[in-house]
Parts: structure tokens; C-alpha cells; sequence
């Protein structure tokens, strides 16, 4: 390959627009190579972050032809063979403000981040002369989310913030709160668990971007649903979600397949259900809803419920 072309998304403080770089292609190299050659050989004012090379940071975290992913630890080579192509779309990551070119603004990101209080509030059992000890069993609880370190890929690539981020976590900040409500030598674990709670715990839309493309493999998704979990179990305030969650596995319990009719009843109550009326009917006229509709257990229901036993003995 000769040479390549890096098409990067600037911002001067007032307007977007796209700049193209042509450089030699070096076999070997990453993404990040790429943007210091620039910055160094061919335009000094290319503005972006970048600072341990050894995807520690997080700092580097840029989105490539629409994917976010840490600049440093990707191999350019890898990239460009995965589009058939010799020319890549650099940009900064989506669902921030940008403040200059790739650079973006974390500040309200770390106010968001406060709220849940991502440090240890230990036990008053604890002291500075005995240490916060815990177990290798209890630590392996936590240490896959213990190895967040704030990128922000996640939160780019979050189909919800996209939408709509007044009413929703970024998802590392579900992971930090799950990190710390897990965590054994911590006392404010439902403080953090009714925060997460207060702010859009059940309006995931599970596209599963944040676990894709998460470079540690934290997996927030999965962390949301643990906290889910825990919020039914602690019987947190009773929301459309949690009531979707229960009504959803009772059915699959009793017959293995979902009573449609009763579960939006379930889920909304008859109040809320009663305003989809006129949606109802027309599915009534069109043959897609039959009221009169019971499932009868599927043929291995036994063996479904010992799955779902096995499962719930297991998270204990």
C-alpha cells in the first residue's frame, strides 16, 4: 500500500468541516501514529488528546469511520483491511462537546460522574490503621468493572444519549455505581443504587454498543442489569420497567411463553393500558391480538423452569 488518507473532522470553535491528510502508510502503526505524523509533519495546529500509548489513559478515544475505539491500541493495518479501504473518517467522540477538533469537553461528563460517588465509602469497621481489606472472592466481583478507564466510547456510541441524555446516565457512570455498590467494604451501596434508580436505570434500550465497543470489556450493559436486579430486589419504587421485568419472567415460568394481553397490563396497569385503546382495536381488526388468547405451557416447560432455577441460584 502507498500512500493513505486520514479525513478528520476539525472544530474551530464556531464551525465543523472535514480536512483531508495523505501520508506514506507504514505496516504496523495504529490509528494514533497516524494523528501525531500529522500533527508533526504535516499540520501543527491538528488538535487532539493523547498521553500513555499503552490504552491506560483513555485519553486517545476518537471515533473511526463512525466506530468509537481508542486511538493507540488500534492497528491502523487492522483498519484499514476491515473497509477495503486506503482512506479513514477521524472524529471526535459522538454525545460530547467538542471543544477543539478531536478534543472534547469532560467536565460536565465528571459532574454527571460525582453524582453516584465513584470512591470507596468504607465500612466504619475500617480504619486507617487496619486497612480496607477484602477477600481475592470478594474482589473478583469487581474487578472487571474496576478496569473502566473513562474513555468514553461507551457514552459515544450509547443509542439512549443519542436520543436523549437529560434523563440518563452515561453508561461508564452505571458501571463506576455498580463497581462500588458490589463492592463488600462499601456502606453506601443503596445510596448509589437509588441514584443510578433516579436517573433512567430502566431506559437502557439494549442496543449493546457500550459492551461492543468497550476496549477493557467492562460491559456496562451488563452492569445496568445487575443494578436492575437489585433495585427489584430491593424493592426500590415500583416503575414501568421493573413491573415489565417480573410480569415478564412469571410468564415464562408458567407457560414459556408471553401472555401479550397481560403483560402490558401488567407493566403500564389498566390506566395507562386503557389510552392504547384505539391501537388495541386496530389490532383487533387486523387479526394481530386476540384477547381470548391463553398460551398453554410449551412442550419442555419443566426443563425451562430448571434453567431458570439453576440461574437464580447461581446469582445468589
Amino acid at each position: 500500500m502507498g500512500k493513505i488518507t486520514y479525513k478528520i473532522e476539525r472544530f474551530d470553535g464556531e464551525k465543523s468541516y472535514l480536512q483531508e491528510y495523505q501520508f506514506e502508510h507504514e505496516p504496523g502503526k495504529t490509528i494514533l501514529w497516524g494523528l501525531i505524523k500529522i500533527k508533526e509533519e504535516i499540520d501543527p495546529t491538528l488538535t487532539f488528546t493523547a498521553a500513555c500509548r499503552s490504552a491506560v489513559c483513555g485519553a486517545c478515544a476518537v471515533r473511526v469511520n463512525g466506530q468509537a475505539m481508542l486511538a493507540c491500541e488500534t492497528p491502523l493495518d487492522a483498519v484499514l483491511k476491515r473497509y477495503d479501504t486506503d482512506t479513514l473518517l477521524i472524529q471526535p467522540l459522538a454525545n460530547f462537546k467538542v471543544i477543539r477538533d478531536l478534543v472534547v469537553d469532560w467536565e460536565p461528563k465528571a459532574e454527571r460522574l460525582a453524582e453516584v460517588k465513584p470512591w470507596l465509602i468504607p465500612h466504619d469497621v475500617f480504619s486507617p490503621q487496619t486497612g480496607c481489606r477484602q477477600t481475592p472472592a470478594d474482589f473478583k466481583k469487581i474487578d472487571t468493572q474496576a478496569g473502566c478507564i473513562l474513555c468514553g466510547a461507551c457514552a459515544s456510541e450509547c443509542s439512549k444519549l443519542s436520543a436523549d441524555d437529560s434523563d440518563f446516565y452515561e453508561p461508564f457512570i452505571y458501571a463506576k455505581a455498580g463497581k462500588f455498590v458490589a463492592d463488600s467494604r462499601d456502606k453506601a451501596s443503596q445510596e448509589r443504587l437509588e441514584a443510578t434508580f433516579n436517573k433512567g436505570l430502566w431506559k437502557c434500550m439494549h442496543c449493546v454498543e457500550c459492551v461492543t465497543k468497550c476496549p477493557k470489556k467492562v460491559a456496562p450493559g451488563q452492569e445496568i442489569a445487575k443494578l436492575r436486579q437489585l433495585s427489584i430486589k430491593r424493592r426500590l419504587p415500583d416503575n414501568p420497567g421493573a413491573r415489565h421485568a417480573v410480569a415478564f419472567l412469571k410468564d415464562i415460568k408458567d407457560t414459556g411463553r408471553l401472555n401479550e394481553m397481560l403483560l402490558a397490563l401488567r407493566t403500564e396497569g389498566v390506566v395507562k393500558s386503557a389510552k392504547r385503546l384505539p391501537f388495541a382495536l386496530r389490532l383487533l381488526r387486523k387479526g394481530k391480538l386476540n384477547p381470548f388468547h391463553f398460551p398453554k405451557p410449551v412442550k419442555g416447560i419443566e426443563q425451562v423452569r430448571a434453567i431458570i432455577k439453576a440461574v437464580e441460584e447461581a446469582e445468589k
